[in-house]
């Protein structure tokens, strides 16, 4: 064998050499963002078994209480923390001594049990799916914190949930929250809103409130510590008349959320270009 193709046999195990080296070292050796995950984890899980448990017996305590709900989301909006999101909650004056009110969110993806949720306020209940119930501990908690379960496969039994969460609000004077898009967005902009919380509020002569919430697709990394600012943006009450049908005024209220989003989105823009 020639001197040249020695020494380029010897280049190529060494090359190898090196690369099996790298694969054995990250192999055994965690990366940063590994351990920010590894760390972080079981902190979460830790926490979310404790509140479930804590409020598990809370509910038990005193069941369809008008505050389980509050409680529930101040404590659940505490992992926003953990995940690395600063909340940021503007509210105006006005809706700190009034009510009820019908709340409609942005329904973005899971991180809304962990974010949207510190919007909640006292004497509030929300309207979810029914089969919320059979998710053990959370499911619960879910149904004995006074939420309305709704089964969005008969629109008959739907239709007198409506009628159910109507009583509600004029018997126990509760405000209601509920997602019109009806299904998580994932990324795909404001879906279209469905009709039936501006029937409520027609029904029962009760403003509604947008709760506008800034981007939240891809923006959490678990494997980093700084995922940053999550502003949540309260209207002023508005009140839904009979002037219009439910139709439109679903329309006329995505229309403002939709530019609500779209400003809080430049702001955090703004905000993190700055940094």
């Amino acid at each position: 064998m020639s001197l040249r193709r020695k020494i380029n046999a010897i280049l190529i195990d060494s090359s190898d050499m090196i690369n099996e080296q790298n694969q054995y070292t990250a192999l055994v050796q965690p990366r940063g963002f590994d351990v920010i995950l590894l760390l972080r984890i079981p902190v979460i899980l830790i926490y979310f078994l404790a509140i479930n448990a804590l409020l598990l017996l809370l509910c038990v305590a005193r069941p369809f209480h008008r505050n389980n709900v509050y409680v529930a989301g101040k404590l659940y909006s505490k992992i926003s923390t953990l995940i690395g999101v600063k909340l940021e909650l503007r509210m105006p004056e006005s809706l700190k001594s009034g009510g009820p009110y019908v709340f409609i969110g942005n329904h973005q993806n899971s991180y809304d049990l962990v974010t949207i949720c510190a919007a909640s306020q006292p004497g509030m209940v929300t309207v979810g799916k029914k089969s919320l119930k059979w998710i053990p501990i959370f499911g619960q908690v879910y149904w004995l914190s006074g939420n309305i379960m709704i089964d969005r496969g008969n629109s008959g039994k739907a239709h007198n949930t409506l009628k159910q969460t109507a009583a509600k609000i004029k018997q126990r004077s509760l405000s209601v929250w509920l997602f019109p898009e009806g299904t998580r967005s994932y990324g795909r902009g404001l879906l279209p809103f469905k009709t039936g919380a501006f029937r409520l509020a027609q029904f029962t002569h009760t403003p509604v409130v947008m709760v506008s919430v800034s981007n939240l697709h891809n923006k959490i990394n678990l494997n980093r510590w700084n995922n940053g600012t999550l502003l949540v943006q309260f209207s002023e009450p508005e009140v839904v008349d009979n002037s219009h049908n439910a139709k439109y005024w679903a329309e006329y209220f995505h229309q403002k959320m939709a530019t609500q989003i779209a400003a809080l989105d430049e702001e955090v823009a703004r905000r993190d270009k700055a940094e």
